[in-house]
Parts: structure tokens; sequence; C-alpha cells
């Protein structure tokens, strides 16, 4: 598994066209193709540190979680255990697996299901580093401030004085630290980032963001889709803008954020007032259980 610290970098921009509108792809999905994503940014931290005394790696969230996958990456390429908390198991997915899951357990993943999720105190020492549900913790702007310096810098190549970046968000800790980190940045430059609740609802991600950062101001923008989706649920509308972005771009997005990203963003002419750059947070793996679940409901041809 050959992964470095300096092969998680600087991800291709590519301008394309859709609905007659340019928009710029930041393409995070391609950082490599084990570690790649908002996850490989937010992980960064863990590549980059050599930490001597460190053998184990624990968190918890979904039995789909693209976090579980990729933390499960970086601890095989560390030699470390990696130990992931989950409320359930499915009987099909213990016995099909698929996804995220699939390629965790392979990866040597110890599954502990049932149990309460861990807290940090209880678990963190000099030998165990503790991983919050979804990266959401400080550590995580190292590597998202090296995509804010990233996209500065294409900025000032492109000379695009003011741009719009649109992200889907879960606990919006990339949107939250981009945001952030893009204030501190070159002030010639100014930079929007623009997000859209995908677990919950804005409540919610406010929530998120309070835990991370006490100003407001350095918050994102969050943008409502005009329509109430429920976190893992199957919507036709979100299946067709799939494979409509992945026919018209020559692009796979993640079937759980990607569509209700791309649904929410184009339903909001706003922010086409100036260049707009959407970034690709990866998660494709994940899209075996899900392309799996909207073919049996819409029985169409992928």
């Amino acid at each position: 598994m050959n992964i470095n610290r300096y092969t998680i970098c600087n991800s291709p921009i590519e301008e394309k066209v859709f609905e007659n509108r340019k928009i710029y792809i930041k393409r995070d999905d391609l950082l490599h193709p084990n570690f790649s994503g908002n996850k490989a940014r937010k992980f960064y931290y863990y590549l980059l540190q050599d930490f001597l005394n460190i053998k184990k790696i624990v968190s918890y969230g979904s039995n789909q979680s693209n976090a579980m996958y990729s933390l499960s990456v970086l601890a095989k390429l560390k030699g470390w255990e990696f130990e992931y908390y989950i409320d359930h198991l499915p009987n099909y997915l213990r016995n099909n697996p698929v996804g995220n899951y699939k390629y965790a357990i392979e990866n040597n993943m110890r599954l502990i299901i049932g149990q309460p999720k861990p807290k940090r105190e209880d678990i963190e020492n000099e030998e165990t580093a503790f991983v919050e549900e979804g990266g959401r913790q400080e550590l995580s702007r190292v590597g998202i401030k090296m995509l804010a310096h990233e996209i500065t810098l294409w900025q000032k190549a492109k000379g695009i004085k003011r741009l719009n970046i649109f992200l889907p968000s879960g606990t919006g800790t990339t949107a939250l630290f981009l945001q952030k980190s893009l204030l501190e940045m070159d002030g010639r430059f100014q930079s929007i980032v623009y997000t859209v609740p995908c677990v919950g609802d804005s409540t919610y991600l406010n929530l998120q963001f309070e835990m991370l950062e006490p100003n407001p101001l350095k918050y994102p923008t969050i943008i409502k889709p005009k329509k109430k989706y429920h976190f893992g649920k199957l919507y036709e509308e979100s299946y067709n803008i799939w494979l409509k972005l992945r026919d018209k771009l020559g692009i796979e997005f993640d079937m759980l954020y990607d569509p209700i990203g791309w649904i929410t963003m184009m339903e909001n002419p706003q922010i086409f007032s100036e260049p707009i750059l959407y970034i690709h947070q990866g998660g494709a793996i994940g899209n075996e259980s899900m392309l799996a679940r909207y073919q049996r409901k819409y029985s169409e041809n992928i």
C-alpha cells in the first residue's frame, strides 16, 4: 500500500459544464486509490506524524462509514490495531459483506457491536489514538488547511478574486475548517464556503460547528434543500442526478451525500453569482451497497 505524506496533496481541479452552468470541481477523490476524499484530509495529521508509541486507533460510527474504511487503511499502513464501534450490524450485511464494511474487515478491522460508543477520556492514552465519529476533531484541521492553501493558490493562478465553494456535510468538519482556513489566507482572494446538511438539519449542523468553533462568524454558510431528505433513504431524484452527473461529466460521485449537494446547489442560482468550486469528497466505495439498493428499488440499468 504505497501511501505517504507526499502523495496526499494537490488534487486536480477540472472545469465542467452542467445544465448550462460552468462549475469547477476539486477532485479530492483522486488523491489516492485507497486514501482519498475528505477523510484523507481529516486523517492527514496521523499520516504526517510517526507516532512511535501508538499501537491502536479507536473510533465509532455507522456500519458503512467512509471514515471507517479510511481509518482501516491508515491503521494497516501504520501497523496499528483498529477497533470500531457500531450500534448494530444487519444480518444481510454480515452474510453479504459489501462496500466500506467489506474492505474495512479485509484490512483487519475489529468490530465492536452494540456497546456504548467510546469516550475519548476512557480510550486515549500513550498507546491508543481516538478519533471522533467522522473525524470531527481539531486535528482534522491540519489536512483541511492544506486543502484551503491549494484552493487559494489555484485562485491566484486563475485570477479569481471572489470564489464560492460548495460541498455537502455530515458532521460539517470539512466545511467548517475549510472556511476558517480560507479566512486566514490572502485577503485579496476571498472565498465563501456553502454547505448543505445531509445527516440532520441546519440546527444539527450548527451544533456540530459549535463543538469545534465558538465564533459563528467563522462558520460556512448553510443552504437548506427545498425538500427534507432523510439520511440514507433512497430518493429517485438523487438517483437520477447521480446518473446524469456520471454520464454528462464522466465523474462518479458518492451516492449518499453528493446527490443532495448537487440538487441543493442547482436549486440556488445565487451561488453562481461568482465562479463556483465543488469539492468532490470521495466516498465512491460506498456506492457498491447504495447502487444495489437503488437497483432493487427502481429496477433500472445503471
